[in-house]
């Protein structure tokens, strides 16, 4: 049997069985990381209770049971950076599935988390104007909305600063369309663009006197439109 630290009482707990002692562990690690989305596997410490046996042709079968326990700083680290952890954790799977060369990086600011890709193979997992970041972006904001609820951040994801790139692009084609708007008082429709994508356009609209902003057409090919003011 191995040991646990001195008692702990902030600790995180649980116990699981298994065939064997190593899938009784990694049915406790599961359940700990259900529990502490982001949880550092190296912290977890475990007590075999048992080894389990196998009965002579299978009759008397008992499983393998251990106790997982997570220290009290690690269960906290774990619960305050769960959403950042999981979502850089995330990324660095489907990248990895898609067998591209990239590292991933997760940070938290006051109003999202920003996931960020850079290397040799970023550009596949860019897309078409940026199609394939979206969709892995929609995904991450769909888990998270489902994990942590009201208390979950919105999550960003950037490949070699396609984002700002993309959004000053954006914000220049917004105030050549709206400068033209103003000389010929004719509304002018900008291309398809993501919902994300299309609140840049209206807040950079929205800087310039005598024009305004209109969004037509369904998903995924809603647009912008630049119109007069009082059009």
């Amino acid at each position: 049997m191995t040991g646990l630290p001195d008692a702990d009482p902030g600790a995180l707990t649980v116990e699981a069985t298994g065939e064997t002692v190593g899938e009784a562990k990694w049915a406790a690690l599961r359940e700990l990381e259900r529990r502490r989305p982001g949880l550092d596997r190296a912290a977890v410490r475990f007590e075999v209770v048992t080894e389990g046996e196998r009965g002579l042709l299978g009759v008397g079968y008992a499983p393998a049971r251990v106790v997982a326990h997570l220290p009290t700083a690690a269960a906290a680290d774990a619960g305050e950076g769960g959403q950042v952890a999981e979502a850089r954790d995330l990324v660095s799977r489907i990248v990895a599935a898609l067998g591209l060369e990239a590292t991933v990086e997760a940070r938290e600011d006051a109003d999202a988390i920003v996931v960020s890709c850079t290397g040799p193979d970023v550009g596949l997992l860019i897309g078409r104007r940026g199609q394939t970041l979206d969709a892995i972006q929609d995904v991450l904001n769909a888990i998270g909305w489902r994990a942590y609820g009201a208390a979950r951040k919105a999550v960003v994801v950037d490949a070699a600063g396609y984002r700002a790139r993309r959004a000053a692009t954006l914000e220049a084609r917004a105030l050549q369309a709206a400068e033209r708007v103003r000389a010929t008082g004719e509304p002018e429709p900008l291309e398809p663009m993501s919902p994300l994508e299309r609140k840049i356009v209206h807040l950079r609209v929205q800087a310039v006197p005598g024009v305004t902003t209109v969004s037509e057409g369904a998903e995924p090919n809603r647009y912008v439109v630049v119109v007069p003011e009082h059009a």
